[in-house]
Parts: C-alpha cells; structure tokens; sequence
C-alpha cells in the first residue's frame, strides 16, 4: 500500500508533522495522517467483491458468459481473465493497474486473480492497492448438452449420400472436411450404411455445410422438415429440418458411357471414358485418345449417367509388347484439349492368369504409355466378356468398343505397400473407417495422383521412416509421398496425435 500526493514543492523545504493517530513523523498531507494508518482508516477496494462464482459445462468444456452465451476459454488465459473481470460489479469505481492469475490446482474448482487497482481516497490523494478475487468453478449443464441428454439435441441434420458400389469419392470428401474443418459445428457424426449423417444445433451451421458440400463436390441437395410443436398463443413452430445431399454415383477410375448428346457438347470426346477424378467437377478422360473432359455438375445431374464398370471388376493383365504413338494429332478425332501428362501408346497385353497357357495377344490403345514397359503388371477392364445393362453403351457400334481398357499400372501388392507407407489419415469417426479394398485403392490414388492429394491432410507415421524426395530408390518404381508434402500439414501436438492410432488408420 502506497499514497502518492500531488505536491510538486522540494521535500527537504517541507517541515514534518507527527500523524494524528500514531504520532509518526510524516510529510504534511491532506489528512496528516501516515501510510499504514491510511491503509486501516481507507479500503479503496471495499466495494469489489473478494469472491465470485462462475458457470462451467462439463459436457462441452466451455464458460457461460452473461447473459446466455457459452465460450471456450483454456485456463489462464486471456480469454478466460475477461470473464473474470466481466464478473465483478465494482470494478468500474476504480481504474484498474494490472491483472494476472495466481496458480492453482486444476482440480480444484478454484480460479484466483490478483488485481491491482488505484482510486482517490482523500482529495489529491490516491491510493494503489492489490488484492485477491477467488473464483468457484460451479457445474452447470448448457443448453446444448442439455438437449443432447433429453435425445432432442439437434434442430437440424444433413444426410450425405453416394449410392454406387465404389466409396472412393466419399473418402476424398471425408478428407475434405478435416482439412477445412467444416465438421467443427457439429452435435455429433453418425456414420450409416451409404453415408454419414451430420447434426446440427441450428439451421445456419447446416445450411453451411451444405454450402461446403456444394462447393467441393458435384452433388445434388434436397430438404425437408417436420413439425415438432406448435405453440398457438404465440403462434410459434418448432420444426426439424432435413437436408438431403446426394454425391455423383462416381469414382475415380470408373468406366463410363456417355450419352451421345453430351458427348458431342465436350468437344466430341469418345463415350467410353474413364474417370481421371472426381472434385468439384467429373474430371473424364478417353483412353484411346487422351483427350480430356469436364462435366459439372449441373450438367451432371441434368444428363446423369452411371458406371458401366467400377474398379471392383479390374482384371490383371501383362504387357507384351508397348509402342507409343507420338503423332496424336493424327490419332485424335475430336476437338477438345489432349492430356499433357499421358502418351498414347499400341499396347499388346495378356491376362496374367493366362500367362504361358494361353498367349492370345490383344491389342488395345492405351494413355499410359509413358509409364508401360514389356513385362510390366497393369489393371484393365475386360469389355469383351463383360455383360453390360446400359443403353447408351448398347447403342455404341462393335468397332468403337475396344477388347480390353487399361485403367492404371500395377505395382505390386497392396499388403506390401501398405507397410511400407509412411503416411497416415485421419477419420472423422471410428466407423468411418472402412476394411474393404475400396480404402485401400483410395489410398493408392493418393501415392500415384500428386494433384489428387493437394487437398488431403498426410500426417506422418513415426514407426517408418519415408522417403526424403520422391522416387529417391531408382530400383523401385511404385510411387511415394514424399517427407517434404507430410511436414506440409505436420500437427505437432503429441496429445493431439495419440488419440488416434497409427495402425488404425491403415486398415484396408
């Protein structure tokens, strides 16, 4: 406790006077009286209160600010010292120096700050003091987690969809909301057969990933809602409201036919085409030509069409004999762009199971020429056995249906590939992870597509080592994610990390 007088005159000029309660020897001042008895005489903080209480949610770790508002705040922080001093009425009376939190327990329901004020106690007299304020932490439940235990805790939910027999897409999608977060106003995820459901405390936070959904993928939204309660004093409802949000039947690596029409508004491109991949738009490219497409997907769903043959029915086959055609301006019947990253090439493949038994050769036009080599494994889709139920592809003549479509080059098993990885992913919940082989190729495109991967969080193994730059081991040719693209997006939170295992999220 200190007083600081206004006097501006030289002190040694000043004759001393004795203090009218303890006869010390003082300055003259305003009242004649000394510091220690001012401080028994005058409490400047006599108005703030000493201890207060403050709201806390268990279920959501989160601080009610007054009057109805719950926020977030981690404990001695700036955030939380704000709601501190929100809490003392007095403070106002007096300007306030300093502010810091005093350490305590973390469990032991207590917050204690140490303020420092200053006031006028006597006229041009001021006085600065410190002093404590405990806070007890009460338990009180919000009103979001409150209606999560009643079982009504969502006003809203969004169905997300992909009826196909390929998942691909929706795992690209599933990383899409963990790298941009935009699962983060969610009640709770509930994955279910087809898709996941996402529940929603307000319309807004739905209507915003529905947006988001919207914006990174071709999809197709629907809504719907249901009358709760009615109240018709205050003619007031209580609805539930459903959004329906439906992804293109498609996944990368997927045979397709187009429809004629649509096939001559993208540049005259050939109906059968693959699926290059699968973003905002239905990225398309025809293996016989390299020639590429996009459809929209406006477009998509005015003129839907579905996969003829889905990576499910892929058939092993080994290449013979490879030689690339580098006049593709000759080779490119229609006008659209021609892929800079695939050649075209004359490829004669056997199936592999057939190998040394059967040495009937087909021949078939490939994009992968750049990357095919005599001898090497590649996947293919077998079009001269295969019983397709499409009418586009029923329309298309013998001649512009070609025995065999190479898909992608393989590289070897995926169990072995799978230990080698030195890269994981994140799940946005335990279910979502699937054991079927669909994850696993997801995972395959993801090494092999660099332009694939760009909006994917890789987040690093630490039981395998990975490789510094990618293709650094001349002698094995199967792509990798290089350490440089995993530090990109590293979490250094080892708290964080652990709560998902590595193995874990492996499984394929």
């Amino acid at each position: 406790m200190e007083y600081m007088s206004d006097m501006t005159s030289d002190p040694q000029a000043v004759g001393k006077i004795l203090c009218c309660e303890c006869g010390v020897a003082i300055e003259p001042n305003s009242v004649s009286m000394c510091v220690s008895c001012l401080r028994t005489t005058v409490d400047i903080t006599e108005d703030i209160p000493k201890q207060a209480t403050i709201q806390f949610c268990r279920g959501c770790d989160r601080y009610l600010k007054p009057p109805s508002e719950w926020v977030s705040c981690v404990l001695e922080s700036r955030e939380l010292l704000g709601l501190c001093l929100s809490k003392l009425k007095g403070l106002s009376r007096v300007k306030l120096i300093d502010a810091s939190f005093v350490w305590t327990e973390p469990h032991s329901k207590r917050l204690k700050v140490k303020l420092t004020v200053q006031a006028e106690a006597m006229t041009n007299l001021f006085l600065e003091q410190a002093f404590i304020v405990e806070f007890t932490i009460a338990n009180q439940m919000c009103e979001d987690c409150h209606r999560t235990e009643a079982k009504d805790y969502w006003k809203c939910k969004v169905q997300v969809r992909q009826r196909c027999q390929n998942k691909k897409t929706f795992y690209y999608l599933e990383q899409l909301i963990l790298k941009h977060k935009a699962h983060e106003n969610t009640l709770s995820i509930k994955p279910i057969h087809e898709g996941i459901d996402f529940f929603y405390a307000s319309e807004a936070h739905a209507r915003k990933m529905v947006d988001f959904l919207q914006a990174v993928l071709p999809v197709k939204t629907t809504s719907s809602k249901k009358l709760i309660s009615h109240d018709v004093h205050s003619n007031t409802y209580n609805y539930k409201m459903t959004y329906s949000v439906e992804i293109v039947p498609l996944s990368k690596d997927s045979l397709i036919c187009l429809p004629k029409k649509l096939s001559h508004q993208l540049a005259g491109i050939s109906q059968l085409c693959l699926v290059a991949r699968v973003t905002n738009a239905v990225h398309l490219i025809d293996p016989c030509t390299a020639q590429v497409a996009e459809v929209s997907g406006n477009v998509f769903w005015r003129t839907p069409f579905d996969a003829i043959a889905n990576p499910k029915q892929l058939v092993q086959y080994t290449v013979m004999e490879c030689e690339p055609i580098f006049s593709q301006s000759q080779a490119f019947p229609g006008q659209g762009p021609i892929s800079n990253k695939h050649t075209l090439a004359d490829v004669w493949v056997v199936r592999s199971s057939e190998l040394g038994i059967n040495n009937n050769l087909i021949h078939t036009k490939t994009h992968l020429g750049k990357i095919l080599n005599p001898g090497d494994t590649v996947m293919g889709y077998c079009l001269a056995d295969s019983n397709v139920n499409d009418p586009n592809f029923d329309k298309l003549k013998e001649d512009k249906v070609p025995d065999v479509v190479l898909v992608y080059k393989y590289y070897g098993d995926r169990t072995a590939r799978k230990h080698q990885r030195a890269w994981r992913l994140r799940h946005l919940h335990d279910d979502v992870k699937s054991t079927n082989t669909d994850y696993g190729d997801f995972l395959d495109d993801l090494e092999s597509d660099p332009q694939y991967r760009q909006n994917v969080n890789i987040y690093r193994r630490k039981d395998v080592l990975p490789p510094v730059e990618e293709g650094e081991d001349e002698d094995d040719e199967r792509p990798t994610i290089s350490l440089q693209e995993m530090l990109e997006d590293l979490v250094l939170d080892d708290a964080e990390m652990a709560d998902v295992g590595d193995e874990d999220d492996m499984d394929d």
